[in-house]
């Protein structure tokens, strides 16, 4: 009869775990996104967070926490219990550069998270204003080894610095970089003429492109970008294998089901998709990406791999 009993439990507790994991999500899930809102990662985490909504039938709440370049939401992330309904949208700031770039940082980005899905990528864009004596990628080379540090380059950012520091190593050749504060400083000083050459995001530069008021000449990711149509790359302007793209990519917990990080990466894979998701996502600046879990883990891994050097080699660091 004991014997009977055990039998009957443990068939029991076979059929209830699928139960148990297919009932995912039975509560709402909460989305951190480490900055502010309004810019480029959270206006596409909230789009995203409308459609897994409706796709998995509970509300997904998008939760801003900015700070220290990102580091103050994944940290929360981090922490939060590994159920599921704690997840994060992560980026190549908070999941790659930020170890290296910081002194303290309180999350070891591959230790303490379970990679789910790559949503997004998008490259940087090298402008200048129409009346730059900088055509295309090989004048800029040519101007700066025929003048080392005679070329000033504007950056708002630190994947901009990167860009350059970047482009330094791969060429061998020297530029003086410019930094700002921000995007809208930088192309209002680039519109009036005070810089010849920038580095910036395309979806902050890319309605003065499309106004005719700043030129873009190469993006930086290894082919043409389609946020950017007719644009070459650096790569084929002469620097062979030249790539920099931010990327967004979510993130849970380590710990979380993998029933949870299943359901999550089938349903982002299937909303980004849709036509009009991918459409609306070139909008926002962001090229749609996708596939498994460990397919984000590795590309981290090669993001870790390139960028650490390069940041050590230039002395990079934020207090």
């Amino acid at each position: 009869m004991k014997r009977l009993f055990i039998a009957v439990m443990f068939a029991t507790l076979s059929v209830s775990q699928p139960a148990i994991a297919a009932s995912y999500p039975d509560k709402p899930v909460r989305v951190i996104v480490p900055y502010q809102a309004g810019q480029g990662t959270d206006v596409a985490t909230r789009f995203l967070a409308e459609r897994l909504t409706k796709t998995l039938g509970q509300t997904f709440v998008v939760e801003n926490r900015p700070g220290a370049g990102g580091n103050i939401g994944t940290a929360e992330t981090a922490r939060a219990a590994p159920d599921g309904y704690t997840i994060m949208m992560g980026t190549n700031g908070t999941h790659v550069l930020n170890q290296y770039l910081y002194k303290n940082v309180s999350f070891n980005p591959e230790k303490d998270f379970d990679p789910v899905i790559l949503v997004s990528t998008f490259p940087m864009v090298l402008v200048t204003p129409p009346d730059s004596p900088y055509t295309d990628v090989k004048s800029i080379l040519a101007a700066a080894k025929a003048k080392p540090d005679s070329v000033d380059i504007g950056l708002p950012s630190t994947t901009a610095r990167l860009v350059l520091e970047l482009l330094k190593k791969q060429t061998s050749t020297r530029f003086t970089g410019i930094p700002y504060k921000g995007s809208s400083t930088l192309l209002t000083d680039l519109i009036g003429g005070r810089v010849k050459l920038a580095i910036d995001t395309v979806s902050a530069s890319r309605a003065m492109i499309d106004a005719g008021k700043i030129t873009a000449l190469a993006v930086t990711s290894l082919k043409p970008s389609a946020l950017l149509p007719g644009i070459p790359s650096v790569a084929e302007e002469g620097v062979e294998g030249f790539q920099v793209i931010a990327w967004n990519g979510v993130y849970a917990p380590h710990g979380t089901p993998e029933e949870a990080i299943q359901t999550l990466n089938g349903a982002i894979a299937k909303i980004i998709k849709q036509p009009d998701v991918q459409k609306r996502l070139l909008e926002l600046g962001h090229e749609p990406a996708g596939g498994t879990p460990g397919d984000l883990a590795k590309f981290a891994q090669s993001e870790r791999k390139k960028w650490a050097p390069v940041i050590k080699e230039a002395g990079l660091q934020v207090d």
